[in-house]
């Protein structure tokens, strides 16, 4: 896998991922986010963040209005379960770097949590 640019450990990656710039972090996480709702769903994005940022439904949704999300996107599916348009899930990303001093590790995290979708995809 090396030979192509990705890592061949999750131990690799998140060596290569410190090196980058946040913005670059900013984009490969709002990326996942998407490519993971389309292959996945939603629900398995928001359980990876939920792990990732360390937040329970009420934290994200806080990090989702921070980040510029509308409130009133924040749903509930028939089962109780949080849910957001797909297309916005990229306000999670602003909301972290906003609310969480420490974002940037949590968003290597999430990055790093779901090493073998990106290798996948």
């Amino acid at each position: 896998m090396t030979a192509t640019g990705l890592s061949s450990t999750p131990g690799e990656y998140r060596e290569r991922l410190e090196e980058q710039p946040d913005a670059q972090i900013d984009a490969w996480a709002a990326e996942l986010m998407r490519d993971m709702s389309i292959r996945r769903g939603v629900r398995e994005v928001l359980d990876g963040l939920r792990r990732a940022m360390g937040a329970d439904d009420s934290g994200l949704k806080r990090l989702y209005a921070t980040g510029g999300g509308p409130v009133a996107a924040v749903g509930r599916t028939d089962n109780g379960e949080m849910m957001v348009p797909a297309i916005s899930l990229y306000y999670f990303v602003s909301g972290a770097r906003t609310l969480m001093p420490d974002a940037r590790g949590r968003l290597i995290a999430y990055l790093v949590d779901n090493f073998h979708e990106i290798v996948y995809t």
